[in-house]
């Protein structure tokens, strides 16, 4: 047993040390390697979401081969006359375009064909178009469609993750309730007021933690998935906060627990946070789809790293970085499985309140951790002694997990409390 936790503790401190030697990319750019039929070509790798970075990297004087891989921020139905005067300025720097597998294109650039440019390349000696080209780098490259395209519309995947999160969770919360012998009738308000606690409460701690500044400039989109600036545009709610969700499902449950199922709070909570885990792992493969909440710059050639062409220009330079996103989700599993087997194969079930201040203490000792690793989101309101917004919101949470576990023994049921039928 000492081994393993010796292990644990081996990995946790790689993981912070590592992020103290975050890596330097002039420019912005990386290393990678061209394959070019046989032979191979070194390459300076450069992306950016802003066109205007993309329109001052066109006007600077680059030397040796460059890369530039582009994304859909750039390449916009709506901004078509920018992009397209941007990428002739590339071509008349003896820049080549390539689709995303790498078949050049040599059309000219109309306003039907320009999402289908992916690439465009600059090399001492111009790629024949019969010839086959690869991409090679010590990192791996995250750039997926952001949905699934069912005609006008697209699912996207983030949404989805949403999807999966409640729609699991309805499925896992409903055999709780078959196994405690609770009526399911009581199951349809607590999916509500769940709902509603985690996307308002997720939404209002995003902005009241990391973008105030929303309630005077786009009011509106702070309440609606919309946007105001520049006129109106859907979006979508871009920014969630955790700690934000936590606090409003703690007030919605207890409505919850008081005046509708009439159980102990702490009964709810402890069932609910097994849900909540596996939620969260959910949420955070929706960010991961989304490149939002990434890491750190990280070595190139370390196994973590992962280069994110559509990160938002909030995070910095597109460099590879930690995907931090999967880091908490597969924590979350993890914790998942724990309470799921203390669930089922233990009588802490029947303290109240044990589970959840188990779930608390976990959960954000995640999060503590994970943040050594992450870029800020928005800005740092809050800071002290080194630790930043998310670090120090996660301390209290942690605490009163402690302080639940140890006052749990006070509201200790018995089985056949437990399994009461309604």
């Amino acid at each position: 047993m000492n081994n393993i936790f010796f292990r644990i503790y081996l990995v946790v401190f790689a993981f912070i040390t590592q992020c103290f030697f975050a890596q330097e990319y002039p420019g912005g750019l990386s290393d990678g390697t061209l394959k070019v039929g046989a032979t191979e070509v070194p390459v300076k790798i450069y992306s950016t979401t802003e066109l205007s970075n993309l329109n001052y990297f066109s006007e600077k004087r680059t030397e040796g081969n460059t890369l530039i891989i582009l994304n859909k921020s750039n390449l916009e139905q709506d901004t078509y006359g920018n992009s397209s005067m941007i990428l002739n300025k590339f071509k008349a720097e003896n820049y080549q375009f390539f689709d995303k597998n790498f078949k050049l294109i040599e059309s000219p650039i109309t306003q039907d064909n320009i999402q289908a440019f992916k690439y465009a390349v600059k090399s001492a000696k111009p790629i024949n178009g019969s010839e086959n080209v690869q991409l090679e780098t010590p990192f791996k490259i995250w750039d997926p469609s952001t949905g699934i395209h069912l005609g006008p519309v697209t699912l996207h995947f983030y949404s989805l993750m949403f999807i999966f999160a409640f729609g699991f969770g309805y499925i896992l919360m409903t055999l709780i309730f078959k196994i405690d012998n609770v009526n399911q009738k009581y199951l349809e308000p607590l999916f509500t007021w769940t709902l509603v606690g985690t996307i308002l409460g997720a939404r209002m701690g995003h902005v009241i933690f990391y973008q105030p500044e929303l309630f005077k400039e786009d009011f509106w989109s702070v309440f609606l998935p919309i946007s105001t600036k520049n006129g109106l545009k859907f979006t979508g709610f871009s920014g969630l906060a955790s700690h934000g969700a936590t606090i409003a499902l703690i007030f919605t449950t207890l409505y919850y627990s008081f005046k509708i199922i009439r159980k102990n709070p702490f009964w709810v909570y402890d069932r609910l946070g097994i849900v909540v885990s596996l939620g969260g792992a959910f949420v955070r493969m929706g960010n991961f789809f989304n490149s939002e909440i990434v890491g750190k710059p990280v070595d190139p050639n370390s196994p973590f790293a992962l280069l994110f062409p559509q990160q938002s220009s909030e995070y910095g330079i597109t460099v590879p970085r930690y995907p931090t996103q999967l880091f908490e989700a597969f924590g979350y599993i993890c914790l998942f499985v724990l309470l799921w087997i203390l669930y089922r194969k233990t009588n802490k079930k029947y303290q109240q309140g044990w589970l959840f201040g188990l779930f608390f203490i976990i959960l954000w000792a995640i999060r503590f951790f994970v943040e050594f690793l992450k870029m800020p989101q928005g800005d740092e309101f809050i800071e002290f002694a080194g630790l930043n917004t998310g670090q120090i919101l996660s301390i209290p949470f942690m605490i009163a997990g402690a302080v639940i576990m140890i006052y749990s023994k006070k509201f200790k049921i018995t089985q056949a409390e437990n399994e009461k039928p309604e």
